[in-house]
């Protein structure tokens, strides 16, 4: 036995997350001679132990202890609580008996169980979270001989799962702050906006300001503010009521505003208490805007409720609503929402931890690179990434379904342990996912590389270097100060390949891709057309880094007082363009692209550096870009050995890339018909020998005429 040790309990970083471990301050450590790998009994509301690790570099001297939330909730403490920590002598168990929360049979789930926790120290009462299938499944440790405070899982142990569940633990879906991913700040956040005022509300005495009242979390769906919540009433403690908007409506009158003061009179009883208000816009929108009669008695009730003559004492609203806009202006002021929280959609960091978090229960395979998943999953909140895990975890269900009997009641463990998740079941999820923000907008990736696209070598580097570099090698721009130019314009005759070029950009960045016929944005209904243009920019900055694809742009954004016939819908719609491009609200990680074929009527004012900062000609191929382009579109047909493609580059001036891919279609076509029209057989070694011949070029250069012959027009751009 050693002497206790006092240390303030810290939250687990989320690998470390189900280990059963606590990482303790390594000055204490060193200080106290302990040994990593040793036993340590925690005492808090409960008493629990858990294997020593050293803590990390940065918690030296801080006196912390690191808990993950199973081990909290078996010490029964909460973060920043002070608890004694001791090291112990901790023998073998002979035998451990779990008892689940809930009914539950599991054919050879002791075997499972055990490899699951050799090497684990437990403690009578412990309860261990089990992931299995993707459910959380709670088991407790109802019984352990011989009886200590601490005893580890070994290879001599027997694993007994009792059938009755157990009595003593009264379940609720728990929630720790080690289940939210990429939150960290916004976590603090709320903490000392909420957990400080409860616990310590003697430092704001002291200061003699009032405890915050509230805090809006706003953001995108699915981006975890609910969940923030939850985990927040877990953590906390406190009386947890909460709200979804429309429950509280009635049809009687007057009821509607009595439901809301009973809510919060029980939360004020039995305080301090939390109230969480889930889609608060539903019943709080703008007074001015709502017609109906009850919506405004039910805002001025909420308003009075939470900041009125009657204090509410230690009672803390939290609102999640994705459209704070919409909600009336008289919540979003201090002393009803104290603070406004945006959660917004994760970076590369926290996507990498969100999918950690998800795939924690899982049996991933070896060559699962959850890395390369973050980078490429732009724009993917965090309910986004947990349907990522759970498609990939239905497709190696896939695969032992064949062997399993589904008539049985339970599924044998041999088979269960042979289900593994592989970077194939992930990529082909991902194919069939897209980003919830872009569900609306978003277009089928198109399937084209550089590789598809003949010359155009100086385009494409400069395309290269405006969408794909700023992505691939963030820290050499940072470190440069560089800013990748906010839209390119790409300009020249038709079919030269400008859109071709947008779809290769699509697919080679992977980022996200919206697409945008020019004319589709022009709506009969004034305010509409502005309206479209608002949400397309407004989704691509949700779900940056995106491209935004303005094909015949010529068609929305013509030079302004050109025309009055369209009641000057265009010159509106221009205007909004101008500043979402480049007005007081920056564009971050989204670039504009845009392809046109008469750039001479492009209104001026979008052709400025710091809106179309890069304009790229993409003119008629010369002699080397139609040989390339050639090769292409005769790369995987059969052709005779007298087709030479070099001479034909050399006879098609004027030709364009579309021209170009006509011709060698055109001969495909030739070839058949002939073939056909000749009544030759139709089986496989017939069509086999089938090849297309110089003739058929020849033909096909007669029919398809070069395109760029008569359209000298000069593709020059407005001075």
């Amino acid at each position: 036995m050693t002497e206790e040790v006092i240390l303030k309990v810290g939250e687990a970083r989320a690998s470390d997350v189900g280990r059963g471990i606590a990482r303790v301050d390594p000055a204490v450590i060193k200080e106290r001679g302990w040994q990593a790998g040793d036993v340590i009994s925690i005492r808090g509301k409960k008493q629990t132990a858990a294997l020593l690790w050293p803590g990390y570099p940065e918690d030296t001297g801080t006196g912390i202890i690191r808990m993950d939330g199973t081990l909290r909730r078996n010490a029964g403490v909460t973060i920043d609580e002070r608890v004694p920590v001791r090291i112990v002598q901790a023998a073998q168990a002979e035998t451990v008996v779990f008892a689940p929360t809930v009914p539950l049979r599991i054919t050879g789930g002791e075997e499972y169980l055990k490899r699951y926790m050799e090497g684990r120290v437990i403690s009578r009462g412990d309860v261990i979270e089990l992931n299995v299938m993707g459910r959380k499944i709670d088991l407790v440790a109802v019984r352990i001989t011989p009886p200590r405070d601490a005893l580890v899982i070994g290879d001599r142990t027997k694993i007994e799962i009792s059938e009755k569940p157990a009595k003593e633990e009264k379940m609720i879906q728990r929630v720790t702050y080690e289940d939210i991913g990429g939150l960290s700040a916004e976590i603090k956040k709320v903490r000392e906006m909420i957990e400080l005022p409860m616990k310590h509300p003697e430092l704001f005495e002291r200061l003699g300001v009032e405890a915050p009242k509230g805090v809006l979390l706003h953001g995108p769906p699915g981006t975890g503010k609910t969940l923030l919540a939850r985990a927040l009433a877990s953590e906390t403690n406190a009386h947890f009521e909460t709200l979804s908007g429309p429950e509280i409506m009635s049809k009687y009158y007057g009821e509607s505003e009595e439901r809301l003061r009973q809510l919060f009179k029980t939360a004020e009883e039995n305080a301090p208490s939390i109230i969480l208000i889930d889609e608060i816009d539903s019943i709080a929108p703008k007074r001015e805007e709502v017609t109906g009669e009850v919506e405004r008695r039910v805002v001025a009730q909420l308003l009075a409720l939470m900041d009125g003559l009657e204090s509410r004492g230690k009672v803390v609203i939290i609102g999640a609503t994705n459209r704070p806009d919409a909600l009336d202006p008289a919540l979003r002021r201090p002393g009803r929402f104290d603070r406004e929280i945006e959660i917004g959609v994760p970076n590369r960091d926290a996507r990498l931890e969100i999918l950690q978090i998800h795939t924690r229960g899982m049996p991933l395979s070896s060559d699962v690179d959850l890395g390369k998943l973050a980078d490429i999953t732009h724009g993917f909140v965090g309910a986004d990434l947990a349907a990522l895990a759970r498609e990939a975890g239905m497709r190696a269900l896939r695969r032992v379904l064949p062997e399993l009997d589904l008539e049985v009641e339970s599924i044998p463990a041999e088979i269960l342990n042979k289900i593994e998740v592989t970077m194939a079941d992930f990529m082909d999820a991902l194919r069939d996912l897209e980003p919830s923000a872009m569900r609306e907008v978003l277009v089928e990736s198109p399937n084209v590389h550089w590789s598809d696209i003949g010359g155009l070598a100086q385009a494409k580097q400069e395309l290269m270097e405006a969408v794909e570099w700023p992505l691939t090698y963030p820290k050499l721009f940072e470190h440069m100060k560089a800013s990748p130019p906010k839209g390119i314009l790409l300009y020249g005759p038709p079919g030269t390949g400008k859109t071709l070029l947008a779809k290769a950009v699509a697919t080679e960045s992977q980022a996200n891709f919206i697409s945008v016929k020019g004319p589709e944005f022009l709506s009969k209904w004034v305010g509409e057309s502005e309206r479209a243009v608002r949400e397309t920019f407004r989704k691509a900055k949700q779900a940056a880094p995106a491209v935004v694809f303005f094909d015949e742009i010529d068609a929305i954004a013509p030079m302004r007082s050109s025309g009055a016939a369209d009641s000057h819908v265009t010159e509106r719609v221009i205007s909004q363009i101008l500043s979402e491009m480049d007005g007081l609200e920056p564009l971050h990680n989204v670039i504009v692209i845009a392809a046109t074929n008469r750039p001479d009527i492009i209104d001026p004012a979008l052709l400025r550096p710091g809106r179309f900062d890069r304009m790229i000609e993409i003119g008629p191929p010369d002699e080397e870009s139609r040989l390339e382009i050639l090769k292409i579109h005769t790369a995987n047909r059969p052709l005779a050995e007298d087709v030479d493609l070099a001479e034909i580059a050399k006879r098609t001036e004027n030709y364009s890339g579309a021209d170009l891919a006509a011709v060698c279609s055109e001969a495909v076509m030739l070839a058949i018909r002939e073939y056909v029209l000749a009544g030759k057989p139709q089986d496989e070694e017939a069509i086999k020998n089938l090849r297309v011949e110089r003739r058929h070029f020849e033909e096909a250069l007669k029919k398809v005429r070069p395109s760029l012959k008569d359209v000298r027009m000069q593709y020059t751009l407005p001075r």
